[in-house]
């Protein structure tokens, strides 16, 4: 009997291995399959099946007698195929990897195997189907695994990147944005426009991007407004009905003297600027959106994402009420002076001395067009300036951190009896007509000096990092200038993902930022303090002074406007012109003749003086407000590309 080949199958059950004989017939037959468990060569896997004659006889031929005898051979021979078998299984037990070789040699009938030639072409295609499916399971089972990471830690893997179309930076995956900013704010939306300008991905997180209704926030002093020329901002105060300010308008037991700003060196278009602050914000807002790589979303931040003390992003409720996660390398607060965030970066150490009660003057005219106006009242001072062409700004300054009632009628009252007899008679029609109508708002005046403890990750800026008395309108003039020193610093670096370095080299800010900041927040303080009444003899002889020293003109008025005016950033200049109003002050009561009470009441004015700008000093730190080139951080350079 001639076996024409063997063909391969897999095994069937475990180690059970299954080989084939097959013989092709002229004739339809049933296979008669043999089983041999046992081990056998990984490779081949054989399953031996002898064929049986047909049960039904075969047709008669021309001749018969052959066609008989070529039957009954062909029976013998499948019978001892049979016999070979049982003897060819039981040498596999002994022998498996000889199969073919050995087993068939010594057989009593040479049976002719050709192995099958499709296989090794079997054998690697399974191969290559199993390595593909490992592959593919591989990759099934890593992509779970990440989505059960995000689910339940909220951060993505570190190892993998994702390339930035702006400046082709390496990112971790799943960073969305180079730098998220919370708020859009004066601050927050200024810094999205200088930093998507240059480059970067920018995504901003603002509560409620509707145009706001503040009563602070609406005047832009000239170095304020120099700022934003540097940032490329300046057409934001056009088409806002926004008014110049050339100066100030002091008022006093019915005297008055003008401080102008010494803007001669300048362009003819630098001046101060006052407007309705929702209006500027929202152009600021919209000259931002512009750039293809700023986005604006409504949304209210809860939380900052944190992961090895190092910030990774925030987590976000939007205005739908769905809760959402965003990563990047950088996050800036700029949420303002109710920041809920700050104490995660800082330690917020917040005073509020007073409280501004805000109303719109309309169709008046100002005593001196295009000047603010600041009347040295009792208790405190009240401010006047133009925030558009037919609207007057009126900031009552009420001491203490509870006001009289709106809903009552008490601050109608109080507004009408105390503050209404000091106001200059060209604006007291206008005022009580404004309060008769009904629109009156309050602001905590808030203080707060800039104490950061440097987080990886994570910047405060604006009005959540650093806080002043708006008395004299420097808050975003501060704000401004600190987003010139941010960009400055960021502007050399392409990669932000390396936190660490990142927050060790943006120390470097809160010194560099100093001597604009700590010159504005000290003269906001100790003029706050000076200009209110006191029934202390010194303090009343203080603030007597200050106000004749400003009427001198020259350098007694133009040093410390510019100082006011973030046109001469100096805090030596401040202390020195400070103490020359004390001791102007002193001279005053002892000419011309002293005597022991006037000794000691100039005695007790130098003391109040230096109990009044000291504390502001102490707490803006000495060093890095006199001697910033002394601090380690000033000279830090970026982190190595």
């Amino acid at each position: 009997m001639l076996l024409h080949r063997y063909s391969y199958c897999q095994p069937v059950l475990g180690n059970q291995t299954h080989l084939r004989l097959q013989r092709c017939f002229p004739d339809q037959s049933r296979p008669r399959v043999f089983a041999y468990k046992g081990t056998l060569h990984p490779i081949f896997s054989l399953v031996l099946v002898q064929h049986k004659s047909p049960s039904s006889p075969a047709k008669t031929s021309a001749r018969p007698g052959a066609r008989e005898r070529k039957r009954n051979t062909c029976i013998r021979n499948c019978r001892e195929v049979e016999r070979e078998s049982e003897g060819l299984l039981l040498s596999l037990s002994s022998s498996s990897s000889s199969f073919v070789s050995h087993s068939l040699v010594n057989s009593k009938k040479m049976v002719a195997i050709m192995v099958d030639n499709y296989i090794l072409v079997t054998f690697f295609a399974s191969l290559l189907g199993f390595v593909l499916h490992h592959i593919l399971r591989h990759r099934t089972n890593k992509r779970k695994r990440n989505d059960h990471h995000e689910a339940t830690s909220g951060f993505e893997s570190e190892n993998d990147c994702v390339r930035s179309s702006t400046n082709g930076e390496c990112r971790p995956d799943g960073s969305e944005s180079d730098v998220i900013i919370v708020g859009a704010g004066v601050a927050g939306a200024a810094l999205a426009h200088t930093l998507g300008k240059d480059g970067r991905r920018v995504l901003v997180i603002e509560r409620d991007l509707t145009e706001p209704d503040r009563i602070v926030g609406e005047l832009l002093q000239p170095g304020g407004y120099l700022k934003l020329i540097e940032l490329g901002l300046e057409d934001c105060v056009e088409e806002i009905d926004a008014q110049r300010v050339f100066g100030y308008a002091l008022f006093k037991d019915g005297r008055n003297t003008r401080l102008t700003y010494p803007l001669e060196k300048f362009h003819s278009d630098v001046a101060g600027r006052s407007f309705h602050n929702g209006r500027f914000i929202q152009r600021m807002r919209q000259k931002a959106a512009t750039l293809p790589n700023v986005r604006l979303e409504q949304g209210t931040v809860t939380s900052l994402l944190e992961e090895n003390r190092t910030i990774k992003g925030v987590q976000y409720k939007t205005k739908t009420g769905q809760e959402l996660r965003t990563y990047a390398p950088l996050t800036i607060v700029c949420d303002g002076c109710f920041s809920n965030l700050r104490r995660s970066l800082c330690n917020p150490k917040v005073e509020v001395r007073s409280c501004f009660v805000g109303l719109v003057l309309e169709n008046c005219q100002l005593p001196c067009p295009n000047h603010g106006h600041v009347i040295l009242g009792d208790p405190s001072p009240i401010l006047f300036y133009p925030i558009s062409s037919t609207e007057v700004r009126c900031l009552v300054d009420v001491p203490g951190q509870k006001v009289p009632s709106i809903a009552n009628g008490e601050m109608a009252n109080y507004l009408k009896t105390m503050v209404a007899p000091q106001i200059p008679p060209e604006l007291h029609d206008a005022f009580v007509a404004a309060i008769d109508k009904g629109t009156i708002k309050t602001m905590p005046n808030r203080s707060m000096p800039a104490a950061p403890h440097p987080t990886p990750g994570a910047l405060l800026m604006g009005d959540a990092f650093n806080m002043r008395h708006p008395l004299t309108g420097g808050g975003m003039t501060v704000a401004l200038s600190d987003i010139v020193v941010l960009r400055d610093l960021l502007k050399p670096l392409r990669d932000l993902n390396d936190a660490t370095s990142l927050c060790r080299y943006l120390e470097s800010f809160y010194t560099l930022r100093k001597p604009v900041a700590s010159t504005i927040n000290t003269l906001a303080g100790a003029l706050y303090k000076v200009f209110c009444a006191s029934p202390d003899q010194a303090r009343k002889e203080m603030r007597e002074a200050c106000f004749d020293y400003l009427s001198f003109g020259g350098v007694c008025s133009e040093g410390p406007v510019a100082l006011l005016s973030g046109l001469n950033p100096r805090p030596l200049s401040l202390v020195l012109h400070f103490f020359a109003v004390a001791i102007y002050g002193v001279g005053r009561l002892l000419l011309p003749f002293p005597s022991p009470k006037r000794l000691w009441i100039g005695a007790r004015l130098i003391s109040s003086a230096s109990g009044i700008i000291f504390p502001i000093i102490k707490a803006e730190g000495v060093r890095q407000m006199f001697f910033p080139t002394t601090v380690p951080a000033y000279y830090r350079s970026p982190p190595a590309k």
